[in-house]
């Protein structure tokens, strides 16, 4: 048996393969080791992940982890982490962002762009990443991920940039005060994902020119400050991510204005690395 994780900072989707076959998929929180401490992901693997994937850790051959945050020796805490309880099976780490690039585009080179919760790109050989421009995180970087998304939004409604209606719309929709959200972003625990927690608010607000304004800026500057970096005249760029095809209408506008060539766009990677890994 084999498990394949697609993890974000928000959620995680397990893959279950048997036989090359697919078993099961099955979605649990989030998993970043930049975030959370070896011990907490290790407890919460044990004793959450591995009862509702329902498979017995023996008969578990490989796990191959593709997720946020598993990055230079954040990989190793991730792999511990697993490894505890699946003790005898091969346990791989990867970036997700590999994960996207293989789900994307196999074994083909190409572009591969995640926006998620966080945002991040490459250019991908087929085989390795062989160049990626660093996202910076939420605070330096991010473009056109959720958190990006979500900290311009309460930023502009804030500052009194959005119309009226819209900023009594938000307050009154998650129930939240100015001091409340200062909190949350400078002294609570993933403010990454409270802040993309908001995408559904602007979702639902596209039609407010201002919103739909926001989030094609927002994704201008994500083709403009990390896709230009690649070979994007040879290359499609590729998506997957939540942001990316709930919003791809959005996308697609500003791949169009900046120059740029949209290939997939897709919600999760999964059913590449499906294929991928029941081909190797």
């Amino acid at each position: 048996m084999i498990l394949i994780a697609d993890s974000g900072s928000t959620k995680t989707r397990w893959i279950v393969l048997h036989g090359g076959a697919l078993v099961r998929m099955q979605e649990t929180d989030g998993l970043n080791p930049f975030f959370q401490s070896e011990e907490d992901l290790t407890r919460h693997i044990a004793e959450s992940v591995m009862p509702q994937l329902n498979v017995s850790a023996p008969a578990v051959r490989a796990v191959y982890f593709y997720g946020a945050g598993c990055v230079y020796d954040r990989v190793e805490v991730m792999r511990r982490a697993l490894a505890y309880s699946v003790p005898d099976g091969a346990v791989e780490v990867y970036s997700d962002l590999l994960g996207a690039a293989r789900g994307l585009c196999g074994r083909e080179a190409g572009i591969a762009c995640v926006l998620g919760t966080g945002s991040n790109s490459c250019f991908y050989d087929g085989r390795q990443i062989v160049s990626n421009v660093s996202p910076l995180g939420y605070i330096l970087g991010d473009e056109g991920s959720g958190a990006d998304l979500g900290k311009h939004l309460v930023g502009n409604l804030m500052k009194d940039m959005m119309p009226p209606m819209l900023k009594e719309s938000f307050l009154d929709r998650y129930a939240l005060t100015l001091p409340e959200i200062v909190d949350r972003v400078y002294r609570q625990p993933c403010p990454n994902r409270f802040l993309a927690g908001f995408s559904p608010f602007l979702l639902d607000n596209l039609h407010e020119p201002s919103v739909h304004a926001l989030v094609l800026e927002r994704f201008k500057a994500f083709f403009l400050r990390n896709v230009s970096k690649y070979d994007f005249r040879s290359y499609r760029a590729h998506f997957s991510g939540s942001i990316a095809f709930h919003f791809k209408g959005i996308l697609r506008e500003a791949a169009h204005r900046t120059g740029f060539r949209l290939g997939s766009v897709i919600t999760s990677p999964a059913g590449g690395l499906i294929t991928f890994h029941s081909q190797s």
